[in-house]
């Protein structure tokens, strides 16, 4: 009995692990820890929010001191503290600080339009001088055949290249009786000549010369000095773009003659003028064509 009273305390019997609370001081201590946990996870919540703000505030308005380095001696913008180029984020300009939006530089505005060069083109046929200046004829270029042979030319010296021999059918040949002279002060591999009548001729019916001139926009006149020897003679002119054309014919079945044709065209830059001047009939064993000269102005 004694033992019985000396496992009581109060009143209260023992429990194996230790006095045992009673389930209001229980529930009172859960209610207290659940509240302090409550206000730590609101402090940290608070905390986190706060620096969320902060940083956000910080990346949209650029402080004094920001905008002074920006322009001041230092790396390059956008690199770090290394000067190594730091990632740049999406959707945000490098060369200005915030989120400011991209500025696009002003797009060119469009050149005017150069008007259509309207072809021109008119031939006309005179009687050739007895005297022709190349130097004066041709100031923008000149060409004269026959005086060092059948192949090599004399050209204006320094001249602008536009007159081009594009060859045709026939041998030629090289002469020294034209009835007319012709001088120059300009010229190359011959730089002056006081009155040569030499020329170049080709024999044979459908024999000719075939010349080119290029265009440049502007309008050119070009004076070509030509003739023939018991034959009929056919000029035709074009362009190369297309557009009026002329065709002109000079005839002696009996002895020779010369002409001065005068052209006058304007095409676009890059265009040519063509010129054949071909044996169309001949009268004799050797009725032929013949060129001397031709200038460009």
């Amino acid at each position: 009995m004694a033992e019985e009273d000396r496992t009581r305390v109060g009143g209260r019997a023992s429990s194996p692990y230790g006095y045992r609370q009673p389930r209001s001081a229980l529930r009172r201590i859960a209610r207290a820890r659940r509240r302090r946990r409550w206000i730590v996870e609101g402090l940290a919540a608070f905390a986190c929010l706060a620096a969320v703000v902060a940083y956000l505030g910080t990346e949209q308005h650029a402080g004094p001191g920001q905008e002074e380095r920006a322009v001041g001696p230092g790396p390059a913008p956008g690199a770090g503290r290394s000067g190594v180029p730091s990632p740049q984020r999406p959707g945000v300009d490098a060369a200005s600080p915030g989120l400011r939006p991209r500025q696009r530089p002003p797009s060119p505005s469009p050149s005017p339009s150069r008007p259509a060069v309207e072809p021109v083109l008119t031939v006309t046929q005179a009687d050739v001088p007895a005297r022709v200046d190349l130097s004066a004829a041709g100031p923008v270029d000149w060409v004269h055949w026959g005086l060092l042979g059948a192949d090599q030319p004399v050209r204006k010296r320094n001249g602008s290249g536009a007159i081009r021999d594009e060859g045709g059918r026939g041998q030629r040949e090289s002469y020294s009786n034209n009835p007319e002279e012709y001088t120059w002060r300009d010229g190359a591999p011959v730089g002056s000549a006081s009155g040569t009548t030499s020329g170049l001729y080709t024999c044979g019916r459908g024999s000719g010369f075939a010349l080119a001139v290029t265009a440049d926009g502007e309008a050119r006149t070009v004076r070509l000095f030509a003739g023939l020897w018991m034959a009929r003679g056919r000029l035709d002119v074009r362009l190369s773009t297309g557009g009026p054309t002329s065709t002109l014919r000079m005839e002696d079945p009996h002895t020779q003659h010369t002409a001065e044709f005068t052209v006058r065209f304007r095409a676009p830059r890059g265009a040519k003028l063509l010129v054949n001047w071909t044996v169309e009939e001949s009268f004799g064993d050797c009725g032929n064509v013949s060129v001397q000269a031709v200038g460009l102005r």
